[in-house]
């Protein structure tokens, strides 16, 4: 089914156009058009009102025009016509309604389709009715499809093994061997800091690590030279930059990415001249995922740690809007989306139906719950959260 996505907006990067293209390639199997050609264009006001006063002799803005090809319910494998969508307006309803860009103009996608497939709203009441409805049920339709098709994996972070281990500076537990029971449990990854003090991961347990571990390991690390040329000789299949203190118990905020630019940017480039993509972790700010970007990072790994730690709901939800928001905009400019830090079996499930999320790194809740009912088990009942199997 072939589509033909066309942008003239100028300033388009809050705006995925692979994505838009893979979203409205379900739309068209939702609606039996399997094999029929559909066009969308992004506009801006100006380009949409010219259209609608060309087309429609209105003489105004609008939020999204639909020019079918087709009299009545097309049969599949034609060409159903064009869908052109006003960025501008669609920016300002998003906003209206408190709900991310990318999900408005899906909505205008769905809306204008269905013009397409025959139905308008503007013919009857019980027209309007049917095509609400029909809006409502393709609109569930697509939040499945991206819900069971972009599903997060999860990467166990295993330090706390190692920091049993040094607290009485012995052999065991070992953290390889933990590693190694997470990935047959089913985690799809596993991560391990590194810290300039080895308070709990030593070098021969990165290099272990790295001989052992059948799925991804994940090396967070601060940008110490003498760290960062461990990385550079072991190869991980990703690192990701954190943030250290010599004092803190654990990870306490996000890596200032906007006042290191030059910096970063100079690690990331060794790293990607090694073919080892970066991830950043940052607060979820707006303003830190421009930096990421500048400095040509991969991923960005998402703070969770607010929002885990926020004891009244209000708070809570506030600092999960604030997440779902920082990930839509990573999503949209290009960034690939982790999240991470203080997440449980409480916090993680709202977390990861975010589909923006490609990767939740969990270590101490797991690894607490462990302690209980044996690692295996931990992991299994973190990954049915994660993935609802």
């Amino acid at each position: 089914m072939p589509i033909l996505l066309r942008s003239e907006y100028i300033g388009c990067q809050d705006i995925s156009l692979p994505r838009l293209e893979k979203t409205a390639v379900a739309l068209m199997r939702f609606c039996g058009q399997i094999d029929s050609e559909l066009s969308i264009l992004l506009t801006s006001d100006a380009g949409i009102q010219a259209l609608n006063s060309q087309y429609r002799h209105k003489d105004k803005a609008t939020n999204v025009l639909s020019f079918p090809l087709q009299d009545g319910e097309p049969a599949n494998g034609v060409m159903l016509g064009d869908v052109v969508i006003s960025v501008d307006t669609a920016a300002r309803e998003a906003k209206e309604r408190g709900r991310p860009l990318r999900c408005h103009i899906n909505r205008l996608l769905i809306h204008g389709l269905l013009h397409l497939m025959g139905m308008d709203h503007e013919r009857s009441g019980e027209e309007a009715t049917a095509m609400s409805d029909k809006e409502r049920e393709l609109l569930q339709n697509l939040q499945l499809h991206e819900r069971k098709n972009e599903m997060p994996i999860l990467a166990i972070n295993v330090d706390h093994v190692a920091t049993l281990r040094q607290a009485r500076g012995i052999d065991e537990p070992d953290p390889v061997l933990a590693a190694g029971i997470c990935e047959l449990a089913g985690a799809s990854g596993i991560v391990a800091h590194l810290r300039e003090d080895r308070r709990h991961m030593q070098d021969r347990d990165i290099r272990l690590l790295r001989q052992t571990i059948k799925t991804k390991l994940n090396l967070e690390m601060g940008a110490a030279e003498e760290i960062i040329n461990i990385a550079l000789d072991i190869h991980p299949d990703m690192v990701t930059l954190v943030p250290e203190k010599r004092q803190e118990l654990t990870t306490e905020g996000g890596l200032d990415v906007s006042s290191q630019i030059d910096k970063l940017g100079r690690v990331i480039e060794r790293m990607n001249n090694e073919k080892i993509p970066v991830s950043l972790f940052i607060d979820p700010d707006p303003k830190q995922i421009t930096a990421a970007l500048t400095v040509k990072a991969t991923f960005v790994e998402l703070h969770t740690g607010r929002y885990c730690d926020a004891k009244e709901a209000e708070e809570r939800n506030r600092e999960f809007d604030l997440i779902a928001a920082a990930a839509e905009q990573a999503y949209s400019q290009g960034l690939r989306v982790n999240a991470g830090h203080g997440l449980n079996y409480q916090t993680t499930q709202r977390v990861a139906a975010l589909d923006t999320i490609e990767e939740l790194s969990i270590g101490h809740a797991v690894m607490a719950r462990a302690i209980m009912v044996g690692m295996d088990q931990a992991v299994r009942e973190m990954l049915k959260l994660v993935t609802g199997k």
